[in-house]
């Protein structure tokens, strides 16, 4: 595990979580985790992640991943963004906002066509799903390959029935099978504006909606249980699929932006 106070990854054949919550806080960005029920026949953890963030630059970074068959496909990805780590932190810490979205989809996609990862991904067992968020300015830039999920949370979205970001995509992987192996690479991309005001961003493996009772199938539940204790909430939410006995995984990562910046609205407004 790498852990300083601005870096943080973790994936669960590192420590499986099983029958344990566990919640860690770096700076304003929580990461909990749940390695399932071992009652439900839980044994093992194929989630990771991976987070930096950089305050005086005011940007965050992070990588959410759920794999199957064996975590190697997600322990690749982490070591891949650790070698790559003082190049896109640069990238992260340019001034134009819009050339790190444009220069950073490039790196990335650099990264997972490049020979040598290709050939790794075809000696590894079982694949990945992978999500790449980042917060720059008043921004969010996403990258997804795979069904992990990524929430916008603020009270104006709520209010019209938004909080979904990213459309999950079943069949898309990174690994033994690889997306990137074909002749046009498979993933989604895009960018939003945050609304003025406090906006949460949430990220989650899907172990949290796939829980027997479907406690936040519905993700106006997620936004309800959020309150200003981020930590107690994330805690909360994770105590629950355990109550409701979860055998997936989940990982979470969550972080709150207060945006002064106006945001776009109607022209008849």
């Amino acid at each position: 595990m790498n852990n300083n106070s601005q870096d943080f990854s973790w994936v669960g054949s590192e420590e499986n979580f099983v029958d344990q919550i566990t919640i860690h806080q770096l700076n304003h960005i929580i990461v909990g985790r749940y390695g399932g029920n071992s009652n439900a026949g839980q044994y093992k953890n194929e989630d990771g992640c991976l987070v930096w963030y950089n305050e005086k630059v005011n940007w965050e970074f992070a990588i959410i991943l759920d794999a199957h068959n064996t975590s190697e496909s997600a322990e690749k990805i982490i070591a891949l963004f650790n070698d790559e780590k003082y190049t896109i932190k640069h990238l992260l810490s340019m001034a134009t906002t819009r050339r790190t979205f444009n220069m950073l989809e490039e790196k990335i996609l650099s990264m997972f066509q490049s020979k040598e990862f290709l050939s790794i991904c075809k000696n590894v067992k079982g694949e990945t799903a992978c999500l790449i968020v980042v917060r720059k300015d008043q921004y969010s830039w996403w990258f997804s390959v795979g069904d992990c999920i990524f929430y916008l949370f603020h009270p104006e979205l709520a209010s019209l029935g938004q909080y979904q970001i990213n459309q999950r995509q079943f069949y898309e992987w990174i690994g033994q099978v690889n997306t990137f192996e074909q002749d046009v690479p498979c993933y989604s991309v895009g960018i939003r504006e945050l609304r003025k005001g406090e906006n949460l961003f949430f990220l989650t493996t899907d172990g949290l909606i796939e829980c027997p009772n479907e406690p936040y199938d519905n993700p106006a539940n997620i936004f309800h249980s959020m309150n200003s204790n981020e930590n107690k909430s994330i805690q909360s939410i994770l105590k629950n699929i355990q109550d409701n006995h979860v055998r997936d995984s989940t990982t979470i990562i969550s972080w709150r932006v207060d945006n002064s910046m106006e945001a776009t609205k109607p022209s008849n407004q």
